[in-house]
């Protein structure tokens, strides 16, 4: 169905005549227009007031909802005038599970923390949403940087929220699918509706078939599962903070690891966080999503890799995808932590599609500038040939910088990043050694658990038995890291279980020279030892014997200054993100058989001139 209300028709088609004269007049086209290989703002297509706004359901091929009937998505399109009277445009589209609202935070909402590892907690609170929808609007978010220059936005809303049929999975594949069937209508490969249960069609006749996603957090995950479907007409993402993997999300290497800022969430709170559709399914969807599928599946009692989250991770999915790719992080995200967007960044890279990534030194969220995003969907969308498929891959917002004026880099990891490898001095309760020097004495040391002390406490600490922490010489240069750092620890455990955490901080902690934008931790990682074998099979350790464990922490890439000591802590139990037994539990780590890898530019050559 088309745009058929005739006295709105007749209004546009007045106005959008009146336009075309003054900019035939005016010697401009009414279309979008170029400069510098970027899409410029088109004051035809500026004013709000003549905007078109309506919305449709669009029918996939999948039921969670069990009502027999295949479920539809609720989909917003805001489009300029002209697009009523011929003109095709792309669309830059953005789907969410949030558009309706989301559930409250009441007490017990997140799993309790405080138990034994090994043990589950009890039952916790299942708030509903109260539900929030205003038509033809599902959200105002992106129209007015992309109308303006000569897009279409399209909202949807994602399966089991708002007025989209259907359950929320959580990664499951019908949160790919569903946007792929937006796509494919966009495309003229399925049909919308002008209701949510009626026959009456809605063609896309404004569409040029050329669509690109983005968005920030879940918002910015759904491009990236759209892309791994491989659907024809997606030519360009932009995920922003996007959460890639729901293990890497709510576990860490075998460890139960809450993401930070939300302790005890786990990937079934998520359901009903985001569960705002008909509630007349709500019974429905919790008895066999949340209950028969999510509960049993994320297994938190090991934490241990399983199919279920082999199949909620979508660097397993991308041998379809062929959408170009610009993804963008903070460094600082303890939320979606910055390995969620290198692994997919990486793994595009390997697979030949064009690719950048923009990293910055903030938390959670953070576009790239819009020239970058300008360039990227001007090149993919509108076919302009702007060369950015040959600029720099990999841009960071350096300690002190303006966000908007990233340094260009060849690619992330600095290709001039080399590994150097730190070994341990002892100094417990107080503080070790970090050097090059491998041959330092047979010595063990022993940290306490006792989550009562947060890791900025334990890193500022002079003296305590809750962590150990071996620190560099005072750097008399500056030292570039770039790229995945990692530990290997030989340990044991008094305890059949226990949690392992590890900072690399810079100090003194004070600010002093540290920019205004990056704190003292230079990045973080968590283990289980009882996965040390084993991602998928954990082992219950025994008392007294060592163990090997060897993990990754996350990316960065910063300039630690002249004048600061990088610094590895060991501790147990992270008071911001891992469970909390009860105090006590003795971690001995064997320092001959544990060290660091630094990705440093320059390699050991550099970090001998910043250390001498």
């Amino acid at each position: 169905m088309r745009f058929d209300r005739p006295f709105a028709r007749l209004t546009l088609a007045l106005l959008v005549l009146a336009q075309a004269y003054t900019a035939m007049a005016q010697g401009t086209p009414v279309g979008p227009v170029f400069k510098d290989g970027e899409a410029q703002v088109v004051p035809a297509f500026e004013d709000s007031d003549t905007w078109i706004r309506h919305d449709l359901w669009v029918e996939t091929d999948f039921d969670t909802d069990g009502d027999g009937k295949p479920d539809r998505m609720h989909v917003s399109v805001t489009r300029p005038a002209q697009t009523e009277e011929g003109l095709k445009l792309p669309i830059v589209y953005v789907t969410s599970p949030y558009f309706a609202g989301v559930a409250p935070d009441v007490p017990g909402l997140f799993w309790d923390v405080r138990h034994e590892l090994g043990e589950l907690a009890g039952e916790r609170a299942h708030p509903e949403v109260d539900r929030r929808v205003e038509r033809p609007v599902i959200s105002n978010s992106h129209i007015k940087d992309w109308v303006p220059r000569g897009y279409i936005v399209v909202h949807s809303s994602s399966p089991g929220t708002g007025l989209s049929q259907g359950a929320p999975t959580v990664g499951g594949d019908n949160e790919s699918l569903a946007p792929k069937a937006v796509i494919d209508w966009l495309c003229g490969r399925a049909k919308g509706y002008t209701s949510i249960d009626g026959q009456e069609t809605v063609e896309a006749y404004w569409s040029t078939g050329k669509v690109g996603m983005t968005g920030t957090s879940y918002n910015g995950t759904l491009p990236l599962a759209a892309a791994t479907t491989g659907v024809e007409g997606l030519e360009a993402i932009i995920p922003i903070a996007p959460n890639t993997s729901y293990y890497h999300y709510y576990r860490s290497n075998g460890l139960v690891r809450s993401p930070g800022g939300y302790l005890g969430e786990d990937i079934d709170v998520l359901y009903d966080f985001i569960h705002s559709g008909n509630e007349e399914r709500r019974a429905y969807n919790n008895a066999t999503v949340r209950d028969g599928e999510l509960v049993p599946g994320m297994d938190r009692r090991t934490g241990d890799y399983n199919d279920f989250w082999a199949g909620r991770d979508y660097l397993n999915d991308m041998g379809p995808m062929k959408a170009a790719l610009l993804m963008s992080h903070g460094f600082n995200d303890w939320n979606v932590m910055p390995e969620h967007s290198y692994r997919i960044y990486h793994a595009a890279r390997e697979k030949g599609l064009p690719a950048q990534i923009y990293y910055h030194q903030f938390g959670h969220g953070g576009p790239p500038p819009m020239r970058m995003m300008n360039r990227w969907f001007t090149r993919y969308l509108h076919g302009v040939e702007n060369g950015v498929e040959e600029e720099a891959r990999a841009w960071i917002v350096r300690e002190r910088d303006d966000p908007q004026n990233p340094t260009a880099y060849p690619d992330y990891p600095h290709p001039e990043a080399q590994p150097v490898t730190l070994y341990l001095q002892g100094g417990s309760p107080g503080r070790g050694m970090l050097s090059t020097d491998s041959k330092g004495p047979k010595v063990k040391e022993i940290l306490i658990d006792n989550y009562s002390f947060d890791g900025a406490a334990l890193a500022k600490a002079e003296i305590t038995n809750h962590r150990l922490i071996y620190l560099s010489p005072e750097l008399t240069e500056d030292i570039h890291l770039s790229g995945i750092p990692e530990i290997t620890v030989r340990m044991s455990s008094n305890k059949a279980a226990a949690n392992l955490s590890v900072w690399l901080v810079a100090l003194p902690w004070e600010e002093g020279r540290r920019s205004r934008i990056t704190d003292n931790i230079i990045t973080r990682g968590w283990a289980d030892p009882q996965n040390h074998r084993s991602l998928s099979e954990s082992e219950p350790l025994k008392p007294g014997e060592f163990y090997t464990v060897r993990f990754p922490l996350q990316p960065d890439d910063q300039v630690i200054p002249a004048g600061q000591q990088i610094g590895l802590m060991i501790f147990s139990s992270d008071k911001e993100f891992t469970l909390q037994p009860a105090p006590g539990t003795a971690l001995t780590v064997d320092l001959r058989g544990t060290q660091l890898t630094l990705p440093i530019v320059g390699g050991e050559a550099a970090w001998k001139a910043a250390t001498r």
